[in-house]
């Protein structure tokens, strides 16, 4: 028969208590005891028994830390011996690991690694997470004591860290909350690896309460101003030069001096950037994401140093994204229209734009919209405005956006444009239904397509009488792409949006009243990457 573990448990430490029984045990014992078959047992048989005074109880709970066995878990034990004592006298247990608390931070300081170990030495591990399962046990000034302890080990190295032990740096961050949340600020510098800055940011972000996401954001933006400094790359090259050091190899220092520039990139891009996405509520990180972003590169930069600079003004955009404000609307529309700057640069300032759906962008976007240029850059961003000014002004801008795109008989349109602003409708409300069942007349061949494909989304069967009428219509799609999709008419075009809304009204998306682009919307969060 199998004997449950608790009962096993139960029965060691009676065969303990019994060896025990008339015995003085001393601090000597106790030591001895660290490297013996039973004495794990007879240590939590003192831990746990009242004959014993609180002094030699408390010393017996760190033997069980400081023992270096493979065969039992030490902090195992404590946890278990613990929960025991807890269940019987709750004061007794917490004056033992209010006693704790000074040799647990001693352990977690001290510690030789051996030459194989791989991160900090055990020692410290086991200290750290004992200190972790004692905090449910402790007063509040030793909860605190405990709190601090934990969260500034791993603060210490937390890319070396944050995963050692039983219990990594994010799984004791979340159970401990916001507190624990405020002690990773001071872990955050500007020489740590780029993943253990980003989860930090992320940790902070998602935990920590106003105040310290404030003090962590102002403390990132210092950060990214330090890795744009000299003695930022003067640190960097040193770190080059080592590394080559111990490969045998040399490089000339302006070489090294390219490398470290390229590295510096990398740190703040990978790194500094996306941990500021996190705490991007914080009005500091906001005016600092927009100020990197409105820089050019300086002149006679090298092609892949220039490339790496305008993508970190992107990744400061990307990281505005949802709290960007109004206040900053002129510096993003400038970034938008500014014919200078990259289109990465510019498309995701378009998105900002687009957060903050401001009216006050339509007027500086009607000249994009009103561009005739067939380049493929004028058009995309012709497009790029008119969906913007779709979703910025709803339903009763549609029809002034269709009087003002161009119309002159050379004009492309490219089928994305054209669905592109029909999907932009087609999530509106209300709807601009009755609009574009009129846009189906309109002497221009593009809104008719429009109107066409707005219908296939949000149309019913009353119109289709209405939209197989320009199954006839010869009028040519003029663009780059309607070939490929064999739409070269807009007869063509109603022959495939008649029987797409058909198909559409014969599924079951047409009972829930969402059609495969709502669908695609909602399982996206409704919003197309940048440049899309």
């Amino acid at each position: 028969m199998r004997i449950p573990t608790r009962a096993r448990h139960g029965a060691c430490l009676l065969v303990a208590f019994t060896l025990l029984a008339g015995c003085k045990v001393t601090a000597e014992d106790i030591e001895y005891w660290k490297g013996t078959v039973k004495g794990p047992g007879k240590i939590v048989a003192v831990l746990t028994s009242d004959r014993y005074p609180l002094e030699l109880r408390t010393q017996s709970a760190l033997a069980l830390i400081e023992m270096e066995r493979n065969d039992v878990s030490g902090v195992g034990e404590l946890q278990r011996g613990l929960q025991t004592l807890q269940s019987v006298d709750p004061e007794t247990t917490q004056q033992i690991v209010d006693g704790m608390v000074p040799g647990l931070q001693e352990m977690m300081r001290g510690g030789e690694a051996a030459p194989d170990d791989v991160g900090p030495p055990l020692s410290q591990q086991r200290a750290k997470d004992a200190a972790y399962i004692l905090i449910a046990h402790a007063s509040p000034q030793a909860k605190q004591q405990l709190m601090s302890a934990v969260v500034g080990w791993y603060a210490v190295d937390f890319a070396e860290r944050h995963l050692s032990g039983d219990y990594s740096a994010e799984q004791v961050v979340r159970s401990l909350g916001a507190p624990a949340a405020g002690l990773l600020v001071d872990a955050l510098n500007s020489h740590q690896p780029q993943r253990a800055m980003v989860k930090i940011a992320e940790l902070i972000g998602q935990i920590g309460d106003d105040a310290t996401k404030q003090r962590a954001g102002e403390r990132l933006v210092e950060i990214q101003r330090e890795m744009e400094s000299d003695e930022f790359i003067t640190w960097m090259m040193s770190k080059i030069s080592e590394s080559l050091a111990e490969q045998g190899r040399e490089a000339p220092e302006d070489r090294v001096r390219g490398i470290a520039l390229l590295n510096r990139e990398n740190f703040i891009n990978d790194g500094a950037l996306p941990a500021l996405k996190h705490l991007a509520s914080v009005q500091a990180v906001r005016e600092r994401l927009l100020v990197i972003a409105q820089r050019p590169p300086p002149e006679g930069l090298s092609g892949p140093l220039t490339e790496a600079w305008n993508t970190r003004r992107q990744k400061a955009l990307q990281a505005l994204e949802g709290n960007a404000t109004e206040g900053q609307l002129t510096q993003l529309l400038d970034l938008a229209l500014g014919q200078d700057n990259p289109i990465g640069v510019r498309d995701y300032a378009f998105d900002r734009i687009g957060d903050i759906r401001s009216r006050e962008a339509i007027p500086r976007l009607w000249p994009l919209v009103e561009v005739s240029d067939n380049d493929d850059l004028a058009k995309r961003l012709r497009w790029r405005a008119g969906e913007l000014v779709l979703a910025i002004g709803g339903a009763e801008i549609v029809p002034e956006l269709l009087t003002r795109l161009p119309s002159d008989a050379e004009v492309e349109y490219e089928p994305d444009e054209v669905e592109g602003y029909a999907t932009q409708m087609s999530q509106m409300t209300p709807q601009p239904r009755d609009i574009m069942v009129r846009q189906l007349r309109s002497p221009k061949w593009f809104v008719r397509c429009v109107a066409l494909r707005f219908l296939e989304r949000r149309g019913t069967e009353e119109d289709i009488p209405a939209m197989q009428r320009l199954v006839n219509d010869r009028a040519e799609t003029v663009g780059d792409r309607w070939e490929l999709r064999e739409l070269p008419t807009v007869g063509k075009v109603a022959e495939a949006t008649v029987a797409s809304l058909r198909e559409r009204l014969a599924g079951p998306s047409a009972s829930a009243g969402m059609d495969a682009s709502d669908m695609d919307a909602s399982a996206m969060g409704g919003e197309a990457p940048a440049g899309e």
